[in-house]
């Protein structure tokens, strides 16, 4: 069963541009130290609350300077229960953090008002366990039975949608799916690949997809794909086959190297923005229902920039 809103982008609908990869910019440019890689930390504090703040309004500025729509995500890829326990927060806190990433993207979209329209809020989340390997596929029961307490949070909230990015498996991504229905929020459901096209647990994009269309009867507003370079995937996405009409957002890597290693850089590999601009050309025309556009590890605003003034 799918949600449906009227606030989220659509195929024949405006474009809309997003962020990009918010935790390499805060370790690589800021220089900041995030334990697990969890942004969420930041909330914590007015100086982090300011430089997420700073981050947002960077990427906010460039859609408003022609009026394109946006995706707010809030800073909370890593804050669910198991990662956020392994940081030290009890229930109240896990509670807090969730409720004050969503406020704080609330007030950013107060303050963009007629600059960027529309602006949607969206509660982000991450995969149970890491990011770029299965250790243990969960099913779609164990996942919704999971995630459903951050995703209940979101909703009480009042996020517009919940995006769940860097999956690694459709169990878990249906399980999402299911929690967000029963919750009654629209969801978005962004797979991961490895070089050669594939989910880290072998699946193809159209495995993962359909199974997760069959066991959710079609439940995701739709599909994106994050962090992997475009190279990674375009071979995948040539056919134009019919599910790949399921996918409207791109969310790339800037590098070319696989998730093993990007594992052990200890430099930011930035890539081009201006080559990461023109992939993003190449899919747009292809493509022409995708609607969502932004980054992921190691692209920053000129990424951003450089992807807007390809796609026009």
């Amino acid at each position: 069963m799918r949600i449906e809103s009227d606030k989220l982008p659509r195929p024949g609908g405006p474009r809309f541009l997003t962020d990009g990869g918010l935790e390499t910019t805060l370790v690589f440019h800021d220089q900041l130290e995030l334990p697990e890689f969890a942004s969420f930390v930041l909330l914590e504090n007015d100086a982090g609350r300011n430089t997420l703040l700073d981050y947002y309004r960077r990427y906010l500025d460039i859609a408003a300077e022609t009026g394109a729509g946006f995706v707010l995500e809030t800073a909370t890829w890593r804050a669910n229960p198991d990662w956020m326990t392994k940081l030290g927060y009890d229930d109240a806190a896990f509670e807090r953090v969730n409720r004050d990433a969503v406020a704080m993207l609330e007030a950013l979209r107060d303050e963009y008002a007629g600059k960027c329209s529309p602006i949607v809020v969206s509660g982000n989340m991450g995969p149970r366990g890491d990011g770029y390997v299965v250790n243990e596929q969960m099913s779609m029961a164990e996942a919704a039975q999971y995630h459903g307490a951050q995703i209940r949070v979101f909703a009480d909230a009042g996020v517009d949608v919940v995006t769940a990015i860097t999956m690694t498996h459709p169990g878990e991504a249906a399980g999402i799916v299911a929690a967000a229905n029963r919750a009654g929020l629209p969801s978005v459901i962004g797979f991961t690949t490895e070089t050669d096209g594939r989910l880290p647990s072998g699946a193809t994009l159209a495995e993962a997809i359909g199974e997760v269309d069959r066991d959710t009867q079609g439940g995701p507003a739709y599909y994106m794909i994050n962090c992997a370079h475009t190279d990674h995937f375009s071979e995948a996405l040539a056919e134009n086959e019919d599910w790949t009409s399921r996918i409207q957002g791109i969310r790339a890597n800037a590098s070319r190297l696989s998730h093993a290693e990007l594992d052990e850089m200890d430099v930011l590999d930035d890539g081009d923005p201006q080559e990461f601009g023109e992939s993003y050309r190449q899919l747009a025309d292809r493509m022409p229902w995708l609607r969502v556009f932004g980054g992921c590890c190691g692209t920053d605003h000129r990424h951003i920039q450089a992807l807007q003034q390809a796609i026009g």
